[in-house]
């Protein structure tokens, strides 16, 4: 059912909530004075559809750097006749004390507060209105939600003062809550009366007391008939406390886990302490004790533990005190215990870093509220998943990707999260993974580029985009992806490795798009930033793949895209062009992507005059008899020489070299190449091309065109006769073939090539009735 659960398209709910949250202006709401945001006067919404805006509005703010939060959002649900709240969820920095009270009429049921560090004691008074309803409350690391801003009349003897000159507040209880049943109050400030806050509470089923030290529980039996759920995560438990929770006996969830690196623990559990609990918490279904030290063998004798098939019956047990339970623990947590290698575990569910389902189990169990441990447990699933195949991968792909999204500021789950994805992204799990879930991928990697300039963050990102086929994977976050790469690529202080990744993948990104991509990354400042590079190397001496994808990332962004060309001149690009042959005269790829690039340039009409120096011609027609690359660079170099050549005798504005001696000297260079040359390039289109052949003013240029187009369709048929048709070639060489200026050779050429695509057709008819 996972499998389906992540492959299943968004729901039409998820859709339209997502678009009425990007266009709310468009959709609910019109601007009032515009600035303040309002519901349109016709509109009622019923708490399903709210809650899931509220939810969803929180969750677009935390993961997505483009959407923008709006000061006045939740007085949109400032009013229970047009909008109803039952069940939110709110996160972090993103609410604050006026968020809470423009929705203080709503009657909520359930209300998540996690690591809201805004709120403080003025939410306290705003949570008393929500009083008559509220049966679920968190106010999980809501570490000032206890303290006010100190009154000017001064201090009053009693009150603890925080050096920021806050007070905190000491009078509030849970007086008048009558529903509330679940209660969370972990990471909980220091000096608050948990006992007193909590007395009024008549029958609470559900507490959580995660990092709060508190030395005497007894107060925890008043709901000794009630409570099923208890949580104690790293509260340095002693004896008194063992002797509370065994009174519990309605308890069906018990969680006394710690982070063992977090500090030094005083007790120890021991076989008696589990057995205390086995006896009296007749209905428990969940036990926590990951992290414990066991004071003494737990553990059945090794002989006996490894005989036959592993086992969840409690009978066969290979933790003793287990052997006592009624029937197998729905959950068991064992992580980082020696506990979880043993063989025969009483429960269907264990944590543990055994193997991947437990550190799986470990990831889901601890993910929201305990990063410390999740990114240790990730770190495990990394080791898994490089050494070994996963078995689990969509679980294990969405685990990490929810850790990620929920942890986004830290730098433990970023490192150990990214280096993971990218082996759970790699070509062997392709097959398995749909294009929504290789897009919430995407999502998060660029998350973290985003939230974290750390090395091994961007290198562990970088690395992972490579997973994808680019640019089609990437092109829904074309411009995000871009800006975030160039923004890497511009850092004065760069990693060697992480540069060569980014360079990489910007070359890809360029590739095989669309023009106006081409044209808004120019306008980003790929052009610049890809020069200021290569002017680093050559300042450095050093050509490397840097240097190369540089070049060739020019190439790319240059083709058909006359702007990004002016920019390469702009940018004194001829003069590194000149630099780079002068200092690397044997670098052949080299020189093959720094041809390429003035191709493309030279097929501008606007910017050939700048080519025409004498420098530069005689550069180009040197190379006429480069062999570098096969035929690339001396291709590559008639080309440019060939859209010069078009623009005339008159345009020739240079005494030395003679125009007469270049074509001289392109005719004897394309009668030197290979016709059957396999090629390193990729025409999109042969507009380019194909401008060259309906004039008499330079048959060489024409002779070139013919050239290019006999190659390319006779090595790559199925590619290029399609091409060449399409875009109406045939009947531009039959009107060549008749012109008196034509050379007989390109003639003869301009047959063969028309000939190859009647035949290429003719083969590849549908004969099929």
């Amino acid at each position: 059912s996972l499998k389906m659960a992540s492959d299943s398209p968004e729901s039409l709910m998820t859709l339209c909530t997502d678009y009425c949250l990007r266009n709310l202006e468009g959709t609910l709401c019109y601007l009032l004075d515009n600035e303040t945001l309002r519901l349109h006067p016709d509109i009622f919404l019923p708490s399903e559809i709210c809650d899931k805006l509220v939810n969803e509005y929180v969750e677009l703010v935390k993961t997505d750097s483009i959407f923008e939060p709006h000061e006045s959002f939740f007085t949109l649900f400032s009013d229970p006749r047009s909008t109803r709240l039952a069940r939110i969820h709110l996160r972090e920095h993103i609410v604050q004390d006026q968020d809470l009270e423009a929705i203080r009429k709503q009657d909520l049921i359930e209300l998540y507060l996690t690591n809201c560090e805004k709120l403080t004691a003025k939410s306290l008074q705003t949570l008393v209105s929500f009083s008559h309803t509220l049966i679920s409350l968190s106010l999980f690391g809501c570490c000032n939600i206890f303290y006010e801003e100190e009154n000017p009349g001064g201090c009053e003897d009693d009150c603890l003062v925080n050096p920021t000159r806050q007070v905190l507040v000491k009078d509030f209880t849970f007086e008048g809550f009558s529903r509330l049943r679940f209660l969370n109050l972990g990471r909980l400030i220091e000096g608050v009366n948990v006992e007193t806050l909590l007395r009024p509470l008549a029958s609470l089923a559900a507490l959580d007391l995660s990092g709060i030290q508190l030395n005497d529980v007894g107060f925890l039996t008043q709901w000794k008939d009630s409570l099923v759920s208890l949580v104690l995560y790293n509260m340095d438990l002693s004896e008194e406390h063992i002797q509370v929770i065994a009174q519990l006996r309605k308890l069906r969830h018990l969680d006394i886990s710690r982070d063992h690196l977090s500090s030094y623990y005083k007790f120890k559990l021991t076989r008696r302490v589990l057995n205390l609990f086995v006896e009296n918490l007749v209905n428990l279904t969940s036990l926590d004790i990951s992290g414990h030290t066991m004071l003494e063998n737990c553990t059945i004798p090794s002989m006996e533990e490894k005989m036959g098939q592993t086992s969840t019956e409690p009978a066969k047990s290979s933790i003793a005190p287990f052997r006592g339970l009624k029937r197998p623990l729905q959950f068991l947590g064992l992580f980082e215990t020696s506990l979880c290698r043993l063989t025969h575990i009483p429960a269907y569910k264990v944590s543990g870093d055994k193997n991947e389902e437990q550190v799986l189990n470990a990831i889901e169990a601890y993910t929201e509220h305990r990063p410390e441990i999740t990114s240790r447990a990730i770190n495990l699933l990394f080791d898994i998943a490089r050494i070994e195949r996963c078995s689990q991968l969509l679980r294990a792909l969405q685990l990490v990707i929810t850790a990620l999204k929920c942890h986004k500021d830290d730098k433990n789950i970023q490192v150990t999260g990214s280096a993971a994805l990218f082996y759970l992204t790699n070509s062997e799990y392709r097959m398995e993974q749909s294009v929504k879930l290789r897009r919430q991928v995407i999502q998060v990697v660029l998350n973290g580029m985003e939230s974290y300039q750390e090395v091994t963050v961007q290198r562990n990102c970088c690395l992972t985009l490579c997973n994808f086929s680019i640019p089609e994977e990437l092109e829904f976050q074309y411009r995000r992806v871009n800006e975030l790469l160039l923004n890497i690529l511009n850092q004065s202080r760069q990693d060697e490795s992480i540069q060569r990744i980014a360079v990489h993948l910007c070359n890809a990104l360029v590739c095989q798009v669309d023009n106006d991509h081409k044209e808004a990354v120019g306008k980003m400042g790929f052009v610049m930033t890809m020069l200021k590079l290569i002017q680093k190397k050559l300042a450095d001496k050093t050509c490397d793949q840097v240097m190369e994808f540089s070049w060739s990332a020019l190439w790319n962004i240059t083709d058909e895209t006359p702007d990004n060309c002016e920019m390469f001149l702009n940018y004194s690009g001829m003069k590194l062009f000149l630099e780079c042959l002068k200092e690397f005269p044997e670098k052949q790829e080299l020189h093959r992507n720094m041809l390429g690039l003035l191709g493309n340039v030279a097929e501008v009409k606007e910017l050939r005059p700048q080519l025409m120096t004498s420098q530069f011609i005689s550069v180009f027609s040197n190379l006429l008899e480069s062999k570098a690359d096969g035929i690339e660079v001396s291709y590559n170099a008639c080309g440019v020489l060939s859209h010069i050549m078009f623009d005339g005798p008159e345009a020739w504005g240079i005494c030395e070299p003679h125009r007469e001696e270049v074509v001289k000297r392109m005719w004897a260079a394309i009668q030197s190449w290979d016709i059957n040359s396999r090629r390193n390039i990729n025409y999109r289109s042969f507009e380019p091309i194909l401008r060259l052949l309906p004039q008499g003013i330079s048959p060489v240029s024409q002779h070139w065109a013919t050239w290019a187009l006999y190659n390319l369709v006779s090595v790559y048929p199925d590619k290029y006769c399609p091409l060449l048709i399409k875009e109406g070639g045939i009947p531009l060489l039959k009107d060549m073939i008749k012109m008196a200026s034509a050379r007989q050779e390109t003639k003869e050429m301009a047959r063969k090539v028309i000939e190859h695509c009647s035949n290429f057709k003719e083969e590849n008819m549908d004969t099929s009735r």
